[in-house]
């Protein structure tokens, strides 16, 4: 799935500023399915409007800019349908915190600790946010899938939770690590 992919779904549910299509695929709830970058998505609305995948229109506004809104055009939408026929690829999975906890045996002891309860705060937020995406959506897809988000979230902090002890014991004791 790419950049301009993704574009197309947020269209597909309804018009959109490029703005709010860029909100939501590098911080909202479409941001799970891929990873963009705010650079990526207005090339890739130029380019599905020069395919004539989607329109624009520019609404004035009282005291601010004008501002441009996307639509799907019929074509868009089964090109983007058409789009999910493809091969999926495979999910991708990057964490800084696993790379920490890689060299949690360098590390010492109050350092690692202190990781872990931010992960499982960070958790706690993110689950917290599932549950009002949940509550925000009605369609049966939706709830489906942030169902198996909160899932693997919850794994990953009954993980942690259940074996942060051995982490923590695998790391130098603070006194060591501060003697280097």
């Amino acid at each position: 799935m790419n950049v301009r992919t993704v574009c197309l779904a947020v269209l597909f549910d309804g018009q959109s500023t490029g703005y709010e299509i860029r909100k939501l695929v590098v911080e909202g709830e479409y941001s799970y399915f891929i990873g963009a970058s705010f650079g990526a998505i207005y090339p890739a609305l130029q380019k599905l409007e020069g395919e004539k995948l989607v329109t624009s229109r520019v609404e004035q506004q009282d005291g601010k800019p004008a501002k441009k809104i996307y639509s799907i055009t019929e074509r868009g939408r089964r090109v983007f349908i058409d789009s999910l026929f493809d091969n999926l690829g495979e999910d991708e999975f990057r964490s800084p915190f696993l790379l920490f906890a890689r060299f949690a045996p360098e590390l010492p002891r109050s350092l690692v600790q202190q990781r872990l309860q931010e992960r499982l705060s960070h958790f706690d937020r993110a689950l917290t946010e599932m549950e009002r995406l949940t509550n925000n959506h009605t369609g049966p897809a939706d709830r489906w899938i942030l169902e198996y988000g909160r899932t693997c979230l919850a794994t990953a902090r009954d993980h942690i939770e259940a074996h942060m002890g051995e982490l923590i014991a695998m790391a130098r004791p603070d006194a060591a690590a501060a003697a280097e």
